[in-house]
């Protein structure tokens, strides 16, 4: 089974309502597709989602990216796998959403051709999933509607943006608890908006009044390994750590200073599926569970990152792939169930995605 081409297109999609977070604002949804083509017809798709804030990547970086890679992987066996995925990650350095986009569609060539769903191929048996929902920053009272919006449809769990300033942000969080029925669990996401100070500080206020978030996430800068840790030894709230690790190494480091509770996978930070299943492996080894995140991507990411979920159910125990949920359509065709907070697996072989 001979790889033959590679190409990329771009998909776009319509996003209900603006995404918008204390780094940026998205309108509509345009990623990058990468399909594999092999000698006896088999396709496999991955995809890519340029966050040029987060990983540096653009749209046509991601697309240059893997037009340098394609050629070094055309004419190798999809059975020579571990060849193919270290061409992908040595070929270049950095471009870890190319690597994703390429390494997603080589894992999905792989499952279909041994004929199961990709998280079989990876040993997973869960196929039933629930994800969080983002209610993307705004005015207080338009993210309180967002937010009993999202209880309506279902969601039991909703991840809050904000970072854009301590008190208003902490009006905000007070406004949506209180609205909300109290068995509707908050995830805080800051985004990097805050200094370590002033996480603490809007912490304990928020503490003091009986609201304890599941989490949050990254409320200091990406680089500020130590600001993590100062919050850590001062709040009850777990923080997660997201924007602060792509890599194995950048793990271990705050594992082993012991400086956060959680730690958020997406595939576009690590470089794929093989990097990610490894930094979970790493997170087991410290009894630290996972967030498996995503960016703005569509339906082949999406499922990639949750075939990988599945892998690695009893470490990856918090899902925020929800991006599927904020589109108002898409062209892809799929036979997994994206049923607002409910994901489900399919049967059929690699990922369960056909592009039109």
């Amino acid at each position: 089974m001979k790889i033959t081409s590679i190409h990329t297109q771009r998909l776009k999609a319509p996003l209900k309502t603006p995404f918008v977070t204390a780094l940026r604002r998205v309108d509509a949804l345009e990623d990058v597709v990468v399909i594999v083509e092999c000698d006896n017809g088999y396709r496999g798709s991955g995809e890519g989602a340029p966050t040029p804030q987060i990983t540096g990547e653009t749209i046509g970086s991601i697309e240059a990216a893997i037009s340098f890679i394609a050629p070094y992987l055309i004419g190798k066996e999809i059975e020579d796998f571990d060849t193919l995925i270290h061409i992908v990650h040595h070929t270049i350095v950095k471009n870890t959403t190319a690597k994703s986009a390429l390494e997603i569609a080589l894992y999905d060539l792989k499952a279909q051709s041994q004929q199961m769903p990709l998280y079989r191929m990876l040993d997973g048996t869960q196929t039933a999933f629930r994800t969080d929902i983002t209610i993307s920053m705004a005015e207080t009272e338009k993210m309180v509607s967002n937010a009993l919006h999202a209880v309506s449809l279902g969601y039991d769990t909703l991840k809050i943006k904000i970072g854009s300033d301590p008190t208003k942000d902490a009006d905000r969080i007070r406004a949506i608890h209180a609205a909300l029925p109290q068995h509707i669990s908050l995830r805080l996401d800051a985004n990097q908006g805050w200094s370590a100070k002033e996480t603490v500080a809007l912490l304990d206020q928020l503490e003091y009044d009986g609201i304890i978030a599941e989490c949050i996430e990254q409320p200091v800068s990406a680089e500020d390994i130590e600001g993590l840790k100062y919050i850590k030894e001062r709040v009850t709230t777990p923080l997660l750590a997201d924007e602060s690790v792509f890599s194995l190494n950048d793990a271990k480091k705050l594992l082993e200073m012991e400086a956060v509770d959680y730690i958020n996978i997406k595939l576009a930070k690590t470089g794929g599926i093989s990097k990610a299943l490894a930094l979970a492996d790493l997170c087991a080894e410290h009894n630290v569970q996972c967030m498996l995140g995503c960016m703005l991507e569509g339906p082949i990411a999406i499922a990639a990152g949750v075939h990988l979920a599945s892998a690695r159910a009893n470490t990856i125990t918090m899902l925020d792939l929800d991006a599927v949920a904020l589109l108002a359509s898409h062209p892809v065709q799929s036979d997994m169930r994206f049923d607002e907070s409910n994901i489900v697996l399919s049967d059929t072989p690699g990922l369960g995605i056909c592009l039109p």
